[in-house]
């Protein structure tokens, strides 16, 4: 099993639900959802282009995918995670859009967001003790030879090449596209997505995934508050 530290939105938010029905999948329940009618592009495309993020679900990665030391348990992590989203305090992103991110696409921030750096900064450091070391393999997959001098000290300090500097907060929607398919994709997205986009995004809890298996798709085990629990009940 492995597990992964993630910002989503609470299941019945607006955003979330579009995103389950664009991806095919719902990460709460786990189970299939219809893909929608979009202009320009067909079922059997959006089933296509979502197939990779489709297994890890609608989130933003926080700290990614990793398996548990062997001296640490399920339960010791949930403990530390609830103690610790205490200890934050919630806030918003002011907007998100659709934006391209090399070859593919996501959700960004309109802006920079300083807030978002500290907390992923925050839980890449906080819960590094309960993450195993990286075998070969794993080490192997992230294409070491093609990361900057950064990304593979990060790699090898925090087990992954995007972190602290290197973090960019995104919500992936597709997987690698071709250079014929940006124009429509974006079109696509942006038509779908910026309906929801108009508010601020706010960010008021850590969500724990889990893998069950290797090649599984991650689903939410658990949310976990961010804020004193006296200062949640008050509001």
């Amino acid at each position: 099993m492995r597990y992964a530290i993630y910002f989503t939105p609470p299941s019945s938010d607006a955003l979330t639900l579009a995103a389950a029905s664009w991806l095919g999948r719902s990460v709460y329940s786990g189970e299939a959802v219809e893909h929608p009618a979009v202009r320009g592009l067909g079922l059997h495309e959006i089933a296509f282009h979502t197939a990779l993020p489709r297994r890890y679900g609608f989130h933003a990665t926080l700290k990614a995918p990793f398996h548990l030391r062997g001296d640490c348990t399920e339960a010791a992590l949930l403990r530390e995670l609830m103690r610790f989203a205490g200890t934050l305090e919630p806030f918003e992103i002011p907007r998100l859009v659709v934006g391209r991110l090399g070859d593919y696409y996501g959700l960004v921030p309109e802006a920079p967001c300083a807030a978002l750096d500290y907390l992923a900064a925050a839980v890449v450091q906080q819960f590094d003790a309960y993450r195993a070391p990286l075998s070969e393999a794993e080490i192997e997959r992230r294409n070491p030879d093609g990361l900057s001098a950064s990304q593979f000290s990060n790699l090898h300090r925090w087990g992954h090449p995007y972190v602290m500097d290197e973090f960019r907060f995104h919500m992936t929607l597709t997987g690698p596209l071709l250079n014929r398919d940006f124009g429509r994709m974006e079109s696509a997205l942006a038509g779908y997505f910026e309906p929801l986009l108009g508010d601020p995004v706010e960010i008021s809890n850590l969500a724990l995934f889990v893998e069950k298996e290797p090649g599984a798709p991650f689903v939410v085990h658990s949310l976990h508050p961010m804020g004193r629990v006296a200062a949640r009940k008050i509001a």
